[in-house]
This record gives C-alpha cells, structure tokens and sequence, in this order.
C-alpha cells in the first residue's frame, strides 16, 4: 500500500493523480525535470547565510534569529523544519531567542524547495499558526508558494514509496 502521508489532506483527484504517475515511474521524472536547479547550501554557516539573506530581504524588522541549522531530528517529529522561541535568564534579564531548524533531507533537494522551507519557517516568525494571514506571508515572499509545497510534498511522496 502506498504511504499518503505527505498528500493525504489534497482532494482525491490528486492523490489518484500522483499516485498514477508514481505507479507508472513518471512522477521522479516529472519533477526531476521541473526543478534541475541544485543549491550550494551545504554547512550550517550557509544555511544561516541564506536565510538571513531572505529574511533581511521580506522581513527586515522581524526579531533577529540567532541560530539556523539543519537538522536530522527535525524528521522525527515529523516535520519538515521547525521555529522555536528559547527563553534563557541572563542575570537579571530574560533573554528570548528564535532559532529554526531545517530537515537534512534539503541538503540534496533542488534550490526551491530549500527556498520554500526557509519562507515556511521565516513566516512563522511573524504568524504561528497555519492561517490565511501566515500564507499571504509566504506568498508575499516566495509568490510560487503554494505550487512549491504541492511539489515538495510530491517529492517526498515518490522518495519515500
């Protein structure tokens, strides 16, 4: 039985849809030819590069972010990245700081999909829940957003069954 997990909540024509195109070996191949561009985004150094890059760019007078890594663990809790708020008391202050974490898996996916999760994360510093002003924030910073998602959801999908 194929593993829907990644597209499971997508209407039923698309499910039925990729899972026809994965059944005829067509859907590696579809998105293979979609998304050529590879990224040079390999260390942690050029991750945290990259995203201050994006997010000095949309969000410039969002709060500073003070660590950006990727992560194998990300996986287990069966995400793709994650944002977190760390409280720590310095003296008598207390000291709240963002860091997100990006799954391993994006050191090997094209160049977009490592864009994607990145505006994902970065729009959760503004928006913390799924809602409709969270999604105009990504589609403000990356306007293929959701077409990216699909994909990358895709992706996953013919990677894993």
């Amino acid at each position: 039985m194929t593993d829907l997990k990644y597209i499971n909540h997508y209407p039923e024509h698309l499910k039925e849809q990729a899972v026809r195109l994965l059944e005829e070996g067509r859907l590696v191949q579809l998105l293979a030819d979609k998304y050529t561009q590879q990224h040079h985004v390999k260390s942690n150094k050029a991750l945290y590069e990259y995203v201050m890059e994006m997010k000095n760019r949309h969000m410039r007078k969002s709060a500073p972010i003070s660590k950006v890594e990727y992560s194998d663990k990300v996986s287990a809790l069966n995400a793709l990245g994650t944002h977190s708020r760390v409280s720590r008391v310095q003296g008598s202050k207390l000291k709240a700081k963002k860091e997100l974490r990006i799954d391993t898996r994006f050191k090997q996916m094209p160049e977009d999909f490592l864009r994607m999760i990145v505006v994902h994360e970065l729009a959760h510093l503004k928006e913390m829940a799924h809602n409709k002003a969270f999604y105009n924030l990504c589609e403000y910073m990356e306007p293929n957003y959701h077409q990216l998602e699909l994909d990358l959801r895709l992706y996953l999908f013919c990677h894993e069954n």
